[in-house]
């Protein structure tokens, strides 16, 4: 988790994050076979360092917005964005997710879907990745066209990036390192391993599928 690197930098050695965003770095993948460590390298600066959001949300593609709890939990300001759509990527009731539902935004004209990821390595995120795929293209197509998403976990780090960066490939045909290098280049973000390596076995399966667009 990369949260936790964060933390525990300190007294243990770990990586942080730098005081301020810096550019990733840009490794090019030599062949479809992408790597967790070839991701990381993209995630982190030429000191090996991940970088913590510098704003709570950002839009990471058009009409797709990744942030965290504070914004999503904040329906003027949702609606002054013009979010048509929530898809909560930390479901639940516990420290590390975020307790929304349906019920939260009644009312609002915000429809909401939510997946109960946890942000560990050994979560496997990647059975949703479909559905959550398939709530962020219908969201967009939304309002003739004009539907916005807010995609959301506690921080907008983790999960919620992690589903937005699957949406692509599955979407928009992008392979793993272009669709991260999309969302990176707009945020600041750190899935953490696990996240990355189902990440890759999408990317696998869907070169094998022949369903990406510069395969």
């Amino acid at each position: 988790m990369r949260l936790l690197e964060v933390i525990l930098h300190s007294s243990s050695g770990m990586k942080s994050k730098p005081p301020q965003a810096d550019a990733p770095r840009r490794v090019e993948p030599h062949s479809f076979e992408v790597s967790v460590k070839q991701l990381n390298d993209l995630l982190t600066d030429d000191s090996g360092f991940y970088s913590w959001p510098t704003k709570h949300f950002h839009e990471v593609y058009p009409r797709i917005y990744i942030g965290n709890a504070f914004v999503a939990t904040n329906v003027l300001r949702l609606k002054r964005i013009g979010i048509t759509h929530i898809l909560n990527a930390a479901e639940g009731n516990s420290f590390m997710h975020v307790n929304t539902s349906s019920q939260f935004y009644a009312g609002t004209g915000i429809v909401y879907h939510g997946v109960p990821a946890s942000d560990t390595d050994h979560f496997d995120i990647s059975v949703y990745f479909q559905e959550a795929a398939e709530f962020i293209e219908t969201a967009l197509r939304s309002k003739n066209g004009k539907g916005r998403v807010y995609v959301h976990c506690r921080e907008g780090y983790s999960r919620s990036p992690t589903l937005v960066i699957a949406y692509l490939m599955l979407y928009k045909k992008m392979d793993v390192y272009s669709a991260l290098a999309t969302v990176r280049q707009k945020r600041e973000i750190g899935p953490n391993d696990g996240f990355l390596r189902r990440l890759c076995q999408l990317n696998q399966r869907l070169v094998a599928e022949g369903k990406l667009w510069n395969e």
